[in-house]
């Protein structure tokens, strides 16, 4: 079966984003050797724009082959006039209010996530990459196989949740640790 990856960005206090979600400020950690990381172990996860960008843009898929993103995240590119952002993959796109997909090739959920999911992680194939926010982890908390937290070495004080959902103990077991020259820490947990 496939896993259901959340791969998110956080701060030393847990925050993904600032209070309206902006996260921007995590980007000047993308140096280095935690570039090389991103560019070679995370190729998969980067929108088209950062595989150009990177000079990756033919790497091979290696661990993801399906991207999930909720409504917020993927405004973020239909601003910017793009449908396909995560070009590489295959995109579906949780949302309760876009009625049509502005791109034939993005698939539109928007009842049903987690029968979707479900469904998804029993076909053969790749992991499931899941592109944040909270609300959508929150959505997706109990499909939620592995999380790879990159811990950007800042604190917020306040922003956006990891997961935005009730209280309840969910256990993880830490499979690794790697830390970067630009005091980046990645940190991936398997359900169990």
């Amino acid at each position: 079966m496939r896993k259901l990856s959340y791969l998110i960005a956080a701060s030393i206090d847990g925050f993904i984003g600032a209070p309206g979600g902006e996260a921007g400020f995590f980007n000047r950690f993308v140096v280095g050797d935690y570039l090389d990381y991103l560019r070679t172990e995370q190729a998969d996860t980067l929108p088209v724009v950062a595989r150009r960008h990177f000079g990756v843009e033919d790497r091979p898929l290696t661990r993801y082959d399906t991207v999930i993103q909720g409504r917020v995240s993927y405004d973020i590119a239909l601003q910017e006039g793009i449908t396909r952002p995560y070009a590489q993959l295959r995109e579906i796109v949780a949302s309760r209010t876009l009625t049509a997909s502005p791109d034939p090739e993005v698939e539109i959920v928007s009842a049903d996530l987690v029968g979707r999911v479900r469904e998804l992680k029993k076909e053969d194939g790749l992991s499931i990459y899941l592109c944040g926010g909270a609300h959508l982890a929150g959505q997706l908390r109990d499909e939620v196989d592995e999380l790879v937290i990159k811990t950007y070495p800042v604190v917020l004080g306040e922003g956006m949740r990891m997961f935005d959902a009730g209280f309840r103990v969910d256990d993880f077991t830490l499979i690794s640790t790697r830390t970067f020259d630009n005091g980046v820490v990645v940190r991936t947990y398997e359900r169990g």
